[in-house]
Parts: structure tokens; C-alpha cells; sequence
């Protein structure tokens, strides 16, 4: 089983950004940037070419409304969306990365601060 999967089993805690039946989003706990998040489908899927169509709409939905509350409390300048497959797949789970731009360098600060401006 992989950390996503017990991610979602609540096995492995998680600073939980948003959970539906279908997928969950929580901050990446080796960040790239502030905010840097990821959305999983609850399910396990491999990669890109294993997820249904369905799914992916859904995680492109979600991924919208994570893109703006990290806009409206993280005051980020851009977004980048990375999904990667195959031997640069770190963990064999798909996931969607939403890793906020700064138009200024920002101090990286720590997950648990980011997640308590995030949800308050």
C-alpha cells in the first residue's frame, strides 16, 4: 500500500485542505513552495493512463477552488500544475501538485503555519 492510500485510510495524518468522497487535498509535507499541494483520488490509480475521465474532472474541479482559496489566503501571483508519470513518478499514486508562484521570493515557512492561514 502506498502513502496515499494510507493517507486516505487514516493511517498516515495529513493537513487537510478538502475531502469529498471522490478525492482529498492536503499540503505537501516537503514543500516546493508555500501552499504547495497535492489532489488525490481516494481510489488507487496508478497514473494518467489508468484514471477515468470522470475522476480527472473532478480533480481539475477541486483543483480550481484549492487554486483560489491559495490566491485569496496566500496571496500567490500564479499556479503550476504538475502531474508527472512513469519513472519520474515519485509515489506510483496519481496526484495533482498545485504549487503557488510569488511574484517576490518567499520565505518557506513551516507546513502547520501555511495550514492554519489556509483553514482559518
Amino acid at each position: 500500500m502506498d502513502i496515499f492510500c494510507k493517507i486516505v485510510n487514516g493511517e498516515i495524518p495529513s493537513y487537510t485542505l478538502y475531502e469529498d468522497e471522490i478525492v482529498k487535498v492536503f499540503l505537501d509535507v516537503n514543500p516546493d513552495a508555500n501552499g504547495h499541494s497535492l489532489v488525490i483520488p481516494k481510489k488507487h490509480y496508478l497514473n494518467l493512463y489508468d484514471i477515468d475521465n470522470e475522476t480527472l474532472i473532478h480533480i481539475m474541479d477541486v483543483a480550481r477552488k484549492i487554486g483560489k482559496l491559495l490566491e485569496e489566503k496566500l496571496h500567490c501571483s500564479g499556479l503550476t500544475l504538475i502531474q508527472n508519470n512513469g519513472s519520474i513518478q515519485e509515489v506510483k499514486h496519481y496526484h495533482l501538485h498545485l504549487k503557488p508562484q510569488y511574484e517576490n521570493k518567499q520565505e518557506l515557512l513551516k507546513v502547520e503555519e501555511i495550514y492554519n492561514i489556509l483553514t482559518k
